[in-house]
Parts: C-alpha cells; sequence; structure tokens
C-alpha cells in the first residue's frame, strides 16, 4: 500500500511549486476517497455493482430515470456526511497563497468548494452532483424537494419553469461534455508552468488528455497518485503515495 512521499519527492515537488509562476491542480477521484467516497472504476467500485445508466437510457426511459434517482438517493447518505479531508484543504491553501491558479476536477462531490476554493476557481469536467438542473432551459433545481416527492411515491421531476426533464447536474456516460468547462480548462492548462495532477488514474477522456495538453506545452507535469497512471512517463515527478498525508508535507510562502 501506498505510503507518504519520500523526503526527496517531498523536496521536488516544494521546489516545483515554490518556483511556479501558474500552477494547475487537477484532480481525480483518488483525493475524495479518503474522505470516505467510494471510487466508482475500481474493482469492487460503484459501477462493479451497478452498471451506469447511458444518458440516452435516462432520456428515454422513465423507468431510467427512476432508477438513476433511487441509486441517487441512496448514495446521498455517503456523500452529505463526507468532510474535505487534508488534501482539499492543503489545495485550497495554496489556491488561497495566489500558488495555484485553478483546480480542474474529475470529481462531482463539491469538495473542494467546501474546503475554501471559490467557485469561479473550480472547473469540474463532470459536473455536480450536489443540485440538479434542467436539461431543456438549464435552471437550477435544489435536492431536498425532490428528494422528498420522490421518496412518496417515486415522482419524476419536472422543471417547474419548462416542464422539461430534471437531471443531477453531473456528466452521464454518453452526455455531451459540458463545452464551457473544457474550454476555460484548456485556457488554464496552456497558461501554466506547472501541472499537477492528483488521485486520477488518468484513463478518463477527454479529461485525462489536459496532463498530456500541458506537457507538450512546456509546463512541468507532476502526478501523484496511489497507483501507477499510463501518463507516469510523461511526467518529470511521479509520486506513489498517500494523497493527504504527501500533501501536508508540503509547505509554501505567500504569492510573489
Amino acid at each position: 500500500m501506498a505510503s507518504i512521499a519520500s523526503p526527496d519527492q517531498l523536496e521536488q515537488l516544494n521546489t516545483l511549486l515554490q518556483n511556479s509562476q501558474q500552477t494547475v491542480v487537477f484532480t481525480g477521484a483518488g483525493i475524495s476517497t479518503e474522505s470516505g467516497i467510494p471510487d466508482f472504476r475500481s474493482p469492487g467500485g460503484l459501477w462493479s455493482k451497478n452498471q451506469p445508466i447511458d444518458f440516452g437510457d435516462f432520456i428515454r426511459s422513465a423507468d431510467m430515470r427512476r432508477e438513476s434517482w433511487r441509486r441517487k438517493f441512496n448514495m446521498d447518505p455517503t456523500l452529505l456526511q463526507a468532510r474535505p479531508n487534508t488534501g482539499h484543504e492543503v489545495i485550497a491553501e495554496w489556491v488561497k497563497a495566489g500558488k495555484v491558479s485553478s483546480v480542474i476536477t474529475q470529481n462531482v462531490d463539491g469538495l473542494h468548494q467546501a474546503a475554501g476554493v471559490p467557485d469561479e476557481q473550480v472547473i469540474e469536467l463532470h459536473g455536480n452532483t450536489t443540485y440538479a438542473h434542467c436539461l431543456d432551459c438549464g435552471l437550477r433545481h435544489e435536492l431536498d424537494t425532490i428528494r422528498q416527492e420522490f421518496m412518496l411515491d417515486e415522482s419524476l421531476p419536472l422543471c417547474a419553469k419548462c416542464g422539461g426533464i430534471v437531471k443531477t447536474a453531473t456528466i452521464s456516460f454518453g452526455q455531451s461534455m459540458p463545452e464551457t468547462p473544457m474550454l476555460r480548462a484548456e485556457s488554464e492548462t496552456h497558461q501554466c508552468d506547472l501541472f499537477i495532477a492528483i488521485g486520477s488514474s488518468l484513463v478518463v477522456y477527454p479529461a485525462a488528455g489536459f496532463p498530456i495538453m500541458a506537457q507538450r506545452n512546456g509546463s512541468t507535469l507532476v502526478i501523484l497518485n496511489r497507483e501507477a497512471t499510463e501518463l507516469d512517463p510523461l511526467a518529470d515527478l511521479v509520486l506513489n503515495a498517500e494523497i493527504g498525508p504527501t500533501l501536508a508535507q508540503i509547505t509554501i510562502s505567500t504569492a510573489h
């Protein structure tokens, strides 16, 4: 099992971060498992028990929409009790210190914001599971009302404004990636000189393309993950270690 990174690796990461003019942090599921949120893709993960529901099936079938909401509300007790861990908190400190310009995340749990990263500096590639929205007009819907009505008779939520289908604000299999976050992530990746990928297996595209984009653009690439990734050969520094305990060892000064 991975442990903390070596003193030499920690010194290298600390130096890279200290000397960077603009750092982008990219996070995946591995940072949130330390908050008790189960991984989806790993053996024994959620998708090994329930195949993910395709977006097309969600749209076509009321039964699939009901199943999607059942799974959502079954998972909510775990998600709602999750709190930011040391990894989230350290990244938030880096943002506050002006060392990190943005956090690009594959996660949908909102824990970066809960740790104190301003919402405008979090780029959510796969959406956010803490609220819902209308697929037609985009109106935001809070989950409490949807949950109460669904638990009564499994009635499906419809948009109060236009009557459209309401879905959690996450990106499902078969659903187009959100254009604005993708463009923002691309812009931030091109502008940074240090790109730190944390807790991602780096196998899900197009999101996993951003570390490659950064490296090809001349940025220093750091990968921190418990297990090896396919992109490790591209990286300037690879740390196979626990995320929170490793990041807790990094100390930086305020922005220069």
